[in-house]
């Protein structure tokens, strides 16, 4: 089950303490696009500074980890003041392995948060970490995006993923 996350949520502000001490989850590795802003986007999604403070308050220990050039993900991560990774080659394990060692926590007390199946979901089980995907905050409209987003409504229901109900 390569391809199904273990934790379903809408935003990332559906994140809760409660969730994560479910799952003994201590730290999360970040996605950007689509997941704490829009596609290529630099403006926050609602909520999310008081979201990262409320994790950082309750010790769980934070990291970006994006696809994307650093002239992309470098101005992001300092908006938001957390360590990042750009060029994560997901779903590699070699992103995830990186960022473990950033953050000095095991896998299984780790999860990845993102909002894609191929990228974010499949490279955190590769590696072993917890999984966590995302409704995208807006859908993109290049063909290549389309196709992938296509492929993972038949994984979706392949796999009958919903929403995670809270804890």
């Amino acid at each position: 089950m390569l391809l199904k996350p273990e934790i379903k949520l809408e935003r990332v502000t559906d994140i809760t303490i409660n969730i994560l001490k479910k799952y003994n989850i201590e730290a999360l590795i970040l996605d950007v696009d689509n997941t704490l802003s829009t596609h290529h986007g630099q403006i926050l999604t609602d909520g999310l500074p008081e979201w990262l403070r409320e994790m950082e308050n309750n010790g769980i220990k934070l990291m970006v980890l994006s696809n994307s050039k650093e002239a992309r993900v470098k101005p992001f991560a300092e908006k938001i003041a957390l360590p990042y990774i750009s060029l994560g080659l997901k779903p590699l394990p070699f992103g995830y392995i990186r960022a473990l060692k950033a953050l000095g926590t095991k896998r299984k007390k780790t999860a990845i948060v993102g909002d894609q199946i191929f990228t974010d979901v499949l490279g955190g089980r590769l590696t072993g970490v917890r999984t966590i995907l995302l409704t995208p905050i807006k859908l993109e409209t290049t063909a290549g995006f389309k196709f992938k987003r296509k492929i993972e409504r038949l994984v979706y229901k392949l796999y009958k993923i919903k929403n995670t109900e809270e804890a």
